[in-house]
């Protein structure tokens, strides 16, 4: 998902894991939205 923190920084988080496990997060920063769309777009 795309989010912006309290402080404005535009974010991609990525959340993942398996059955039973405490499960994983990624967050990287982007300077636009476009950017991180694009980000969102080439993972998918």
């Amino acid at each position: 998902m795309i989010e912006r923190d309290l402080f404005g920084t535009i974010r991609l988080v990525r959340n993942w894991s398996r059955i039973g496990s405490k499960g994983h997060e990624k967050a990287e920063e982007y300077p636009t939205e476009q950017a991180a769309g694009e980000a969102l777009e080439g993972i998918a």
